[in-house]
């Protein structure tokens, strides 16, 4: 079993990886790095593997160690996931590292985190269309309540349903009363005189 065996898989990790993660084949026989593909880590064939770290581990999996944390020399997080592979024998031929640098993942982590804060205000547009759905909330369930349609409505029922609307803040919003005018089917001047009588005489609903 020679590393060259290898090289496929561990090309092909890689790749699929990239530029996230560095695969490392390891030679427990010498202690020594056999081949690496997208070295995050700096280190070159030939260099110490150090597979000693395994020992301190519980396998997760059939002779699979992982995924456990490691840190490069720049203070890089890494997932890691070691592989031992098996001669015929039964000895440990290689052991084959898969280690994710999670510093893309961590921030993203932070995006996702900030994006899901609590804003400190609400923005003017978003505003504006809450007060567009409460009005039309109002008015369906206004005319719901009596079974009527909107063009049916007498002046005490408009009285009552501009009282709601009024009550709910929809009036005091900046560019409202030509909404409001078309859902109650009355003029801007009309909606003026109603909301002028409203306020002055609220209408309460009903018990």
């Amino acid at each position: 079993m020679k590393p060259e065996q290898f090289a496929p898989i561990g090309d092909a990790l890689a790749r699929l990886l990239s530029p996230h993660a560095e695969v490392v084949l390891h030679d427990p026989a010498s202690d020594e790095i056999a081949a690496i593909w997208n070295p995050l880590s700096g280190r070159e064939p030939g260099d110490p593997s150090l597979l000693g770290e395994l020992d301190e581990l519980t396998a997760t999996g059939a002779d699979v160690y992982g995924p456990y944390p490691k840190t490069l020399p720049d203070g890089r997080r890494l997932s890691s996931v070691s592989a031992v592979i098996r001669a015929d024998d039964g000895k440990p031929a290689y052991v084959l590292c898969v280690n994710v640098d999670r510093t893309a993942l961590e921030e993203a982590s932070r995006l996702l985190a900030a994006f899901a804060a609590p804003v400190a205000g609400q923005p003017r547009v978003l505003f504006e269309h809450d007060w567009s759905e409460t009005l039309n909330g109002i008015v369906a369930g206004y005319v719901r309540e009596r079974g009527l349609t909107v063009d049916r409505l007498n002046r005490s029922d408009r009285l009552e349903m501009l009282g709601r609307l009024d009550a709910a803040g929809v009036l005091s919003q900046r560019r409202s009363v030509p909404a409001v005018a078309r859902a109650l089917g009355v003029s801007r001047s009309a909606l003026y005189q109603l909301l002028a009588q409203t306020r002055k005489e609220p209408h309460a609903d009903p018990a």
